[in-house]
């Protein structure tokens, strides 16, 4: 009988054995909530590249500019995240189907978005980034995993910063009045 050595030859499950100073549940626990998200991260970042690349309009240069701003953002997030949890013995995302069946933000496929929905549908995407960071932050603090919280922490922090600039940006000022 033949050993298989390709990728597709590979068991699942059967990953390298990286020691670690938790146990297997909390192994799958945290390395599970980060993989919900990275995919909600990957997800984001396209959308918000997406509205970048498909920008229009009076503010298109400072929409434009925010938004490429905010996908380097989420973009540098992902290999820290992906890594952590291979740190500590887990596994990460292997594909775009992957993400797919695991991203808890909806795509938006529309040929054409006007710049204020599509700004704000961004922020409440943020929001509900940064909550979905809270409730891995929560799985963490459970198992006592300090360097994960603390990369969560300042990925919350960045997160509410985008929601926020995104809801100055959106805010209906008539209403303040």
């Amino acid at each position: 009988m033949s050993t298989t050595t390709t990728a597709k030859g590979a068991i699942e499950g059967n990953i390298l054995r990286i020691p670690s100073a938790f146990d297997d549940i909390a192994v799958r626990d945290i390395a599970t909530c980060l993989k919900s998200v990275l995919a909600d991260v990957f997800a984001l970042y396209l959308k918000t590249k997406n509205f970048h690349w498909h920008m229009s309009g009076a503010h298109f240069r400072d929409y434009h500019l925010l938004l490429d701003e905010h996908g380097d953002q989420l973009f540098a997030m992902t290999d820290p995240i992906a890594e952590r949890s291979r740190k500590i013995g887990g596994g990460t995302l292997r594909s775009i189907g992957e993400i797919a069946r695991l991203q808890r933000l909806e795509d938006n496929d529309l040929p054409f978005v006007e710049p204020q929905a599509a700004l704000a549908e961004l922020r409440d995407d943020n929001l509900q980034l940064a909550a979905g960071l809270r409730e891995a932050h929560v799985v963490c603090e459970k198992y006592r995993d300090v360097a994960t919280t603390s990369l969560l922490e300042v990925w919350i922090d960045e997160t509410e910063r985008r929601a926020w600039f995104l809801s100055e940006i959106t805010q209906d000022r008539l209403s303040n009045r």
